[in-house]
């Protein structure tokens, strides 16, 4: 031990020298202060260690012939349009402080969107959408709005059935698009897409609510002159207040858009009306 150097007996007798003890303090310390940003990339750590042979990341399962459906799955950002054609879709809900406003606001300008549906708040609010979704194309978005990408292709399955059945029931009519939540897609979610005979959809554009706090003018403004022909618009019937701004901006939106020639679609009448070679299967 160096000259001047304290000692410090540990709980189970060991001796610790000053510097090992302030070592271990500063990476205590160090430690404390990494948790606020460890916390954020602890997902991404544990992700390293999921299994892959039948885990998150595989599209297959098991060694036995594959239920794939037809076989085939089809996976859509943008869909390539000569016409001035724009797929407009909410996510997330149905939720009463949202929902309702936004289909109202369809109604008015006679706006057809697409609204990928959470299974569990179809089966709590089935009243929001039953009869109110003539004009609109549904799609699947999970049952609870978990990370799809980091469940196992049955468990994924399990998950996008059960929501499946809820929306069916509650609209008439089973989805044939799917969006996986945070737009995740795992090998799990491909191979359980595959056997429902789903369609992929994320997007090529979405609201950007958190650049325009309290100015919905603004944000409709941003989002007409970003807008291309096939785009594909993310929006939200569900979330924090802040997306409020989006919902609130939406009148002028839809106007702005036709004031540029704009023609409303779904994503399956997109799809139908793509221009050049055929996106997918």
């Amino acid at each position: 031990m160096a000259r001047g150097e304290a000692e410090t007996t540990d709980p189970d007798g060991g001796r610790w020298g000053r510097r090992r003890v302030l070592g271990g303090g500063a990476l205590l310390a160090g430690g404390i202060t990494l948790g606020a940003v460890g916390m954020s990339q602890g997902a991404g750590l544990a992700d390293r260690h999921l299994p892959l042979s039948g885990g998150p990341a595989s599209a297959t399962v098991g060694n036995r012939r594959q239920d794939v459906g037809a076989g085939g799955l089809q996976v859509v950002w943008h869909v390539p349009a000569t016409e001035r054609l724009i797929a407009l879709t909410f996510d997330d809900g149905p939720l009463p402080q949202w929902t309702p406003t936004v289909l109202d606001i369809l109604d008015r300008h006679a706006v057809p969107a697409t609204f990928f549906l959470v299974g569990a708040r179809v089966r709590r609010h089935a009243g929001l959408i039953r009869g109110r979704l003539t004009r609109h194309e549904v799609g699947n978005h999970s049952w609870r709005h978990r990370d799809l990408a980091r469940l196992a292709a049955t468990e994924v399955h399990d998950d996008l059935r059960r929501s499946h059945e809820a929306i069916t029931e509650v609209t008439g009519v089973p989805p044939r698009l799917v969006r996986p939540p945070y737009g995740h897609l795992g090998g799990g979610v491909l191979h359980a897409a595959v056997r429902l005979d789903y369609r992929v959809v994320l997007w090529s554009l979405q609201m950007v609510e958190g650049e325009f706090p309290d100015d919905p003018a603004g944000h409709a403004r941003r989002i007409v002159a970003d807008v291309v022909p096939g785009t594909i618009l993310l929006a939200h019937d569900a979330g924090s207040e802040n997306r409020q701004v989006a919902v609130r901006g939406l009148d002028a939106m839809i106007t702005g858009l036709r004031a540029r020639g704009y023609t409303f679609v779904t994503v399956s009448q997109l799809l139908s009306r793509a221009s050049g070679p055929r996106v997918g299967g």
